[in-house]
């Protein structure tokens, strides 16, 4: 039998993002060096250990120190950590043999010797022994020689293979030596595979040539070798165009500039305007402020009260709206400053940003609106040639916003204001140190901008001048904190949103390609072998609307766009405009970044002299553009949020910009013109997605059959507006579409149209009657007056409820899904909705702003039970802007899983979706957020009995290759609470229901209660001593362990009188019977990352406890001891590890937890041992009888054998 191998060479072991990434000149440099003095110490004469120091020298000079600790683990002959001292977990594994080591060295036709026998043993002892989930790499090398093998590969060979893993831990305790396992277990087991076995190899004699000569352009051919090697590829860490990790120098000094501070509330890191004697008038934040106020801007504002309560609140809120829009526009130019460089082989003429062209806010004024936002033949003559090189963009985001036209422009900022420079800055003097003094801010921004390479990626090249590159994904990440100031950002993570995307969108493209052709594909491999026309293909996947209706800084649009590219190449249907394929390059999405390769996997690079070059450039630039301007939609409540995305877009835009003639034809005007990029500003909408004066299926039929205008011309409008001429047309078509919706809004059907029609009427006919009966010279009669009068009032209080509603301040920026985005109606005018819904949306509850907004959300919405989380209304108004048989994803707090306060929310997801994935991903998915995060994908579509997937990763960065296990959500709607018992496979959830089903509950033999809640009035109702027979031993929160003695921690009051006279500052006490009689205590709250989920003991002595603890007193003879050997239980702690999972040991779980013989008197024996020895020493050994009580637990509960192995983990 031949072992499948799969050799790969160092380049493309590589992320294909990682190889964008430029190595600096210093680090090949010191590379170099390192590596020759590795190479040239080398002894055939010297030891194994002697090699081995050699190898572990090289890695931590070259990366690894002090980041990383290097060392020998055990027998393990080196390792890597994940972090910098011996007690973090261990990244790689190395097994280092001397070059001469021919024998147990492997090689690239046999892997089975004995080094990589070696590396199977020291893995298991991590991944099995240790449980090390960390583990990224294993390496095998002679020093020449290396072979890198990725963990997973070892994890699904070795560590998912149980049988294996059984011989693994029968040779740990069995003694024998080591040659035992590799001779006897490792070799033969490895000799059996058959599947593929994929590793990279290198020999370092292959780069001598480069490595020694001093040509430096030979240099290039390292770089692959040198990523290799580096953390970012072994130990899998991010790297900086990586958008899942923050340039935090970078952001900490821009902040510092516009005048803003980080600062930490709790788990949220905030951004705030400087504290008081902290502030510099310099910043562009401040001199702002300052401008605003004594410019007296604010008053000019039509309605102040957006921007906040106080004089001071609104300054700074104007103020820094202003920030944002200016600062958007210099970063934007920077990466624009960039690619023109690059553009041009790195001719610095094509520079524009520094103190040489714009000496002033000024000039910066003028770079904004009279050179890019003006084709070049309509530019001033004082600018012409200045910025000949500039291209017109023809974008909104170089146009006045309404803002700056009532405030201050950039122009208004004083030039001669100067700030103290960041004391941690990346600014140099001569001599290399760090800068210090005021300078002017302007001249700051600029040489601080400078001091980076921005966004020049795509050849692999090193980067000469040694500057972080600062790309389009790092710059998304700032925008997105920046922008988060008030509530904290919780930027959601390229893996996760590439992930969510992916799912999604391919979901999409299968149903509308069914839908439209009326095929039955289930995978995009079908739909490839059925298309047989590209340009329809094509058509039908540029017809698919994505909307995220919490969209921030666009990160899931931007993951949205290269998605549907991706797609577009696996279906092979990418192709130029002359309907040519793209068959030559591969298109995919790595690391949430759109790579583009061609046949040798080389990276594309655009070079405007190259025809094919230019060709495919094209392609990409406006498959973008049909994309961005035909599929993808968002709104958000935030200003800020809807330019941060617009921006993101147009980045996405910029990085495909082209040249429109070509640049060989010389020194024409025709050289400066890229391609203009379009108004995208239509699709990213400003407004509250929650709140809407007029309902989805509200009518238009009277609306359109009254107004001039059809949908077709709204249609019609709208794309106008986005490729508009000149500012003119597009001036034109936004009153256009403001005519239009005023239209619709005006005769539009709502709840008051038919009453008020109707009271108008009955008022109106009445009027008609007494004028009528007056004209004859008679009189009506009294019931007539009565009823005149009452319908006339009728009619004033229906209008004044109408004036009110549509007045209301809820309204203030509701969001009127029913007609504000026309590609999602039909020609008759309904509201079809989106083919994909996703997002992240804010999982804030803020009960305290909700109080105007609680009877709109209580009479729109399902589920207004419990706190107004604001996620459980996203998730079930995107359910509804979804369209018949769409796929909705959003990544929110994973309570509405589980927590029986979301039943509601269960209820309206099963009744109108199907659910396709459910994605449970812990408490680590936000950097700032320790709320635990769940994905739902699910189809709004009527259920059929389809299996749901669950992908529950040990890690979130996993949840893309973890495997899914299935289960039926028709299960959930005979769950009590309709809970989402994802945890439970059938197996498992087999069990779980014989439990619930064949015992009665705990409730029926027993009484819960809870502790006493001290309200506002704690320090009143606690004393450290008894002051009278009121007072009683307390139990705090921390009083209770596993079978211990209960501990107290001073006195509690118990007085009912004295609580009910504090009003609302006490809380109701419990009944005293909770405290009096004997009874469990059961630790309520319990982090979800605690194994050991109840901890429950017994309190015979009268202790009073507090609501942090659940109280359970015996209903007549009903054994207390019994029940507690019960709750401690291996099986409990199943039950509740699984199907009552969550934050709290709530009493309603168990009140409604299965109940056994708990008067068993081998039980009660075995209880009352614990107890007993337990209160005479707190550390006494009771596992022997934890044990026993866990195995007849078991019997009680009438598991099998089966069962019992499942519940045990091994079944």
């Amino acid at each position: 039998m031949v072992m499948n191998l799969n050799e790969l060479k160092p380049r493309k072991a590589l992320n294909k993002a990682f190889l964008k990434v430029k190595p600096n000149r210093t680090e090949i440099e010191g590379f170099k060096t390192n590596l020759i003095t590795l190479l040239d110490r080398t002894n055939d004469t010297e030891s194994e250990e002697f090699h081995k120091n050699l190898i572990s020298d090289f890695l931590k000079k070259t990366y690894y120190d002090p980041n990383h600790f290097i060392n020998t683990k055990g027998r393990n002959d080196l390792v890597i950590h994940n972090g910098q001292n011996a007690n973090t977990t261990v990244g790689v594994i190395i097994e280092a043999k001397k070059p001469t080591n021919k024998a147990e060295m492997i090689s690239t036709k046999k892997l089975n010797a004995k080094a990589f026998q070696e590396l199977v043993l020291y893995y298991l002892r991590e991944r099995i022994t240790h449980k090390n989930l960390e583990i990224k790499h294993l390496v095998a090398t002679n020093i020449n020689e290396w072979f890198i093998f990725d963990e997973h590969l070892f994890e699904r060979l070795f560590a998912q293979n149980k049988s294996f893993v059984k011989q693994f831990e029968n040779f740990e305790t069995s003694k024998k030596t080591t040659d035992v396992f590799y001779k006897e277990i490792a070799e033969p087991f490895i000799e059996s595979i058959t599947s593929e076995i994929e590793f990279t190899y290198f020999n370092i004699q292959d780069y001598q040539k480069p490595l020694r000569n001093n040509d430096k352009t030979d240099d290039n051919a390292l770089i692959s070798l040198f990523k290799l090697l580096s953390p970012e590829h072994l130990l899998k860490l991010p790297f900086t165009n990586d958008s899942n990790s923050l340039d935090k120098r970078f952001y900490s000094e821009l902040l510092h500039i516009i005048g803003l501070t980080e600062t930490k509330e709790g788990s949220k890191k905030l951004i705030e305007r400087n504290k008081e004697g902290e502030r510099n008038t310099g910043t562009i934040l401040e001199d702002a402020i300052i401008q605003l106020d004594s410019l007296d801007k604010l008053s000019r504002l039509e309605k102040p009260n957006q921007f906040g309560n106080t004089q001071q609140e609104r300054l700074f809120n104007v103020a820094l709206e202003l920030s944002i829009t200016w600062i958007n526009r210099i970063l934007f130019l920077k990466l624009l400053e960039a690619q023109l460089i690059t553009y041009n082989k790195g001719d610095k003429s094509f520079s524009f940003l520094s103190l040489e062209k714009i000496k002033n806010y000024d000039d910066l004024n003028s770079l904004f609106f009279q050179v890019l936002a003006r084709k070049y033949d309509q530019r001033n003559e004082d600018v012409k040639k200045e910025f000949e090189k500039i291209p017109y963009l023809n974008s909104s985001l170089f146009e006045p916003t309404d803002i700056e036209q009532i405030t201050l422009f950039i122009s208004n900022l004083k030039d001669d204001k100067t700030i103290p420079i960041f004391s941690q800055t990346v600014l140099k003097d001569q001599q290399g140190k760090k800068r210090t003094g005021n300078i002017a801010t302007l001249q700051y921004l600029f040489e601080f901008l400078d001091a980076y390479e921005f966004g020049a990626e795509g050849s692999e090249e090193i980067q000469e001048d040694n500057k972080t590159l600062i790309n389009a994904s790092v710059l998304g990440l700032i925008f997105e904190k920046i922008n988060g100031y008030k509530d904290g950002s919780f930027f959601t993570p390229g893996f996760i949103t590439m992930y969510m995307c992916r799912e999604t969108i391919r979901k999409a493209v299968v149903q509308k390609f069914n839908d439209t052709k009326q095929w039955n594909c289930t995978t995009i491999e079908e739909l490839y072998d059925k298309i047989e026309d590209r340009k329809e293909a094509n058509e039908i996947v540029n017809s698919i609307k994505i909307c995220d209706p919490a969209v921030g800084s666009g990160h899931f649009l931007v993951s949205a766009l290269n998605e549907m590219i991706a797609v577009k190449n696996d279906l092979k249907i990418l192709q130029d405009r002359d309907g040519k394929r793209l068959k030559e390059y591969q298109v995919e999405v790595v690391n949430d970044e759109l790579i583009v390769t061609d046949e040798e996997g080389e990276l594309f690079e655009y070079n405007p002299n190259n025809k094919e070059s230019q060709r495919i450039q094209e392609t990409l630039f406006h498959e973008k553009q049909s994309i961005i301007e035909k599929c993808l939609f968002g709104v958000d409540i935030n200003p800020n949020s809807v330019k941060i995305c617009r921006l993101r877009l147009w980045i996405e835009l910029l990085k495909n910009a082209y040249y429109k003639t070509d640049i060989a034809h010389g020194l024409n005007r025709g050289l400066w013109e890229l391609e203009t990029l379009p108004n995208i500003d239509i699709n990213i909408k400003c407004g509250n997605s929650l709140v809407s004066r007029f309902a989805i299926d509200a009518d238009l039929k009277q609306a359109l059959k009254k107004s001039k205008w059809n949908i077709d011309s709204y249609r019609i409008a709208v794309d106008t507006y986005r490729n508009a001429e000149n500012k003119e047309q597009k001036r034109e078509m936004e009153q256009l579409i403001a005519a239009i919706k005023s239209d619709f809004r005006s005769e539009i059907e709502t709840p008051f149209k038919k009453s008020l029609s109707d009271a108008r009427g009955s008022a109106e006919k009445l009027t008609t009657k007494i004028l009528n009966l007056e004209s004859f010279g008679e009189k009506a009669d009294k019931k007539l007056l009565a009823d005149h009068k009452k319908a006339v009032e009728k009619l004033n209080k229906l209008e004044v409820e109408r004036d009110e509603t549509l007045s209301n301040k809820i309204f203030e920026n509701a969001f009127e899904w029913r007609f504000e985005f026309p590609e999602v109606l039909n020609d008759d005018g309904d509201f079809v909705g989106f083919d994909v819904v996703i997002g992240n949306p804010p999982y804030v509850y803020r009960n305290a702003d909700f109080e105007n907004v609680k009877d709109y959300f209580n009479s729109n919405y399902y589920n207004t039970s419990g706190n107004y989380d604001l996620y459980k209304f996203f998730i079930e108004q995107s359910i509804r802007i979804s369209k018949e048989n769409g796929f909705n994803s959003l990544i929110t707090n994973s309570s509405f899983l589980l927590q029986t306060s979301f039943d509601k929310t269960r209820k309206f997801i099963l009744d109108n979706s199907t659910l396709k994935n459910i994605v449970p991903l812990g408490g680590s998915v936000f950097e700032e957020a320790t709320v635990d995060s769940a994905i739902y994908i699910l189809q709004k579509s009527k259920y059929n009995g389809e299996l749901t997937l669950v992908i529950n990763p040990q890690k979130p960065v996993d949840v893309a290759i973890t495997p899914a296990y299935t289960l039926r959500q028709s299960r959930f709607l005979v769950n009590e609470f309709l809970v989402f018992d994802y945890l439970l496979n059938d197996q498992e959830y087999n069990i779980v229901n014989k439990l619930i089903l064949n015992f009665p509950k705990i409730e029926t033999a027993y009484d819960f209660g809870v502790g006493i809640n001290t309200g506002y009035i704690k320090d009143e109702l606690t004393a450290g001593s008894k002051l009278d027979k009121r007072y009683h031993p307390m139990v705090p929160g921390t009083g209770v362990s596993k079978y211990g003695n209960i501990k107290t921690e001073g006195y509690i009051m118990y007085d009912k009188e004295f609580v009910k006279s504090k009003g609302k500052l006490g809380r109701t006490l419990p009944e005293e019977k909770f405290f009096t009689e004997p009874k469990i205590l059961i630790v309520r709250t319990r982090n979800i990352s605690l194994k050991e989920r109840i901890i429950a003991s017994i309190d015979y002595g009268k202790k009073y406890n507090l609501n942090r603890i659940s109280n359970i007193i015996s209903k007549g003879d009903n054994s207390l001891e019994g029940l507690l050997g019960v709750l401690n239980s291996k099986l409990f702690n199943w039950l509740y590890s699984k199907r009552y999972f969550d934050y709290e040991i709530k009493p309603i779980y168990l009140r409604n937890s299965p109940l056994c013989d708990t008067n068993d008197k081998r039980l009660n024996k075995l209880v009352k041992e614990i107890i007993s020895l337990r209160s005479s020493n707190e550390k006494a050994d009771i596992t022997s009888l934890t044990d026993e009580i866990d195995q007849l637990v078991y019997q009680l509960y009438e598991l099998t054998e089966d069962e019992i192995k499942i519940v045990e983990g091994n079944g």
